[in-house]
């Protein structure tokens, strides 16, 4: 077997021992609340407006074709969980079903989605973080602080920050954490509710009028940015994962069969209803064009509205709720990470974990990287980049599953993926449509990351790998 082909067995994803073994601390609320912590975040309070931007109205539409994606993703994830209840989340299922280098390009796309989706939320948080502080505390930070050298700053401080105060925490131990971003969320979940109430009261159906201005289609708009609904979709697609993060914790689940399906389906079901009230509440209150013009759209609705104390509620809230998003991913990719090291992918002493069950050393890297991507980037390109890497990771976990389906029937699946044959094509094609309403740029960025990673690889892991040690020959 070439070192391209060769397969991890099912059985090895689910034993591990010593200091290379996670610790089960979680069970199913955890699970619901680190998924729903890493779903509504920066998506549904800061890119409303850019999607809103793109598609007008129509940006309700695009937020039902990317959760109708995500929906058939989380299933075919929720299959794949649960029966391989291991770290590592999509780069794991296809180690055990496509190959090496295939689980080789699908881990090298999760590092790159988790580091920018916590580089993303830690940009979108400065944003209400600057607004919180001069709006409510007259605090004025300065400019060259508070913006990347792209907008004639030196480096956004903010940014900066909390991806390294996130990082401290995740060091403080795993149900720890877990605990902090459970009371994080249900505060974030009513912050939401009172937007929802206070800002009902001022529904107009004429601001749904045209619905889709710029079409259907993502096509080139006036000034060579794409627009139309998929355009945003595929923007928007940002908002809604975040699911998989709960994958990546399965190996430091109690009950995985159980908790796993739980947490993935529940979460995603819970999100979806929330985004759509959300969403249609914002658009009703106040017309597309408007909502497109802030970085922290539900604030500004509620400024304008003349309710400034909600405002000022919603913006403490992005200040305090959005770093649960920046938990979850960063979470994520620590473990995404050290399942390759613990394979022997990525070098083996970055799989060491704590006395607390932390992989401490990935930990550390993903902040650092993440703080420094957040400082000079601004947030728009990092959740396009975010996107491209959670698509390929989507596609793999939807094939795995069909493929598993025809090639082991026979296996104990705790849960069992309805339709599967329709609900993976699905994934997969709708997956597939998504990148190619991406920015030309966004695609080339990420073509250049997995030339890079394939290099990496050709250099390090073909022969360092677990796999290859194992099977000299090979």
């Amino acid at each position: 077997m070439s070192f391209a082909t060769r397969r991890k067995p099912l059985a090895a994803s689910q034993s591990h021992e010593g200091a290379h073994a996670l610790k089960r601390t979680l069970s199913w609320p955890h699970l619901v609340a680190l998924g729903v912590g890493a779903i509504v975040g920066t998506g549904i309070l800061t890119l409303t407006g850019v999607g809103a931007g793109l598609a007008g109205p129509g940006v309700i539409l695009s937020f039902v074709i990317a959760g109708a994606i995500c929906a058939c993703a989380a299933l075919a994830y929720a299959e794949m969980a649960t029966l391989m209840p291991a770290a590592g989340s999509a780069y794991t299922y296809s180690y055990g079903v496509l190959g090496e280098l295939l689980a080789w390009i699908v881990g090298w796309s999760l590092i790159l989605e988790y580091t920018v989706v916590c580089s993303a939320v830690s940009v979108g948080w400065s944003a209400y973080a600057v607004g919180f502080l001069q709006n409510q505390l007259g605090v004025a930070l300065p400019d060259a602080l508070v913006a990347g050298p792209h907008a004639g700053g030196i480096v956004n401080l903010p940014a900066v920050f909390i991806a390294l105060a996130v990082t401290g925490l995740l060091l403080a131990g795993t149900r720890e954490s877990a605990n902090v971003n459970f009371l994080l969320v249900v505060l974030k979940l009513l912050a939401l509710a009172v937007f929802v109430a206070v800002a009902g009261m001022a529904f107009n159906a004429d601001n749904f009028q045209p619905f889709m201005p710029y079409g259907f289609a993502a096509t080139e708009g006036a000034d060579g940015t794409r627009v139309g609904v998929m355009a945003a979709a595929a923007i928007i697609f940002f908002a809604f994962y975040g699911f998989d993060a709960i994958s990546t914790a399965a190996e430091e689940t109690k009950n995985p069969g159980r908790d796993l399906t739980i947490g993935i389906v529940g979460s995603m079901l819970i999100c979806t209803a929330i985004y759509m009230v959300v969403a249609a509440t914002a658009l009703g209150a106040m017309p597309a064009a408007e909502l497109a013009k802030s970085e922290e759209p539900l604030a500004l609705v509620l400024r304008a509205l003349g309710q400034p104390l909600a405002a000022g509620m919603m913006a403490a809230t992005a200040f305090v709720a959005l770093p649960t998003v920046i938990m979850a991913f960063m979470f994520g990719q620590s473990r995404i990470f050290f399942a390759m090291a613990r394979d022997g992918l990525l070098p083996t002493g970055l799989a060491k974990v704590s006395d607390r069950g932390v992989p401490v050393f990935v930990t550390i890297f993903t902040g650092l990287v993440a703080a420094a991507i957040a400082g000079a980037f601004p947030l728009g390109e990092i959740a396009a980049l975010a996107n491209a890497g959670t698509l390929a990771a989507f596609v793999a976990t939807a094939a795995c599953m069909m493929i598993l389906r025809v090639r082991a029937p026979e296996l104990k699946r705790p849960f069992r993926t309805p339709l599967w044959w329709l609900v993976g094509a699905a994934a997969i094609l709708g997956c597939v449509w998504l990148f190619t309403s991406l920015p030309l740029g966004t695609m080339v960025r990420f073509l250049i990351w997995n030339v890079i990673g394939v290099l990496v690889y050709l250099a390090y892991g073909r022969t360092k790998s677990r796999l290859a040690l194992s099977s000299p020959a090979a």
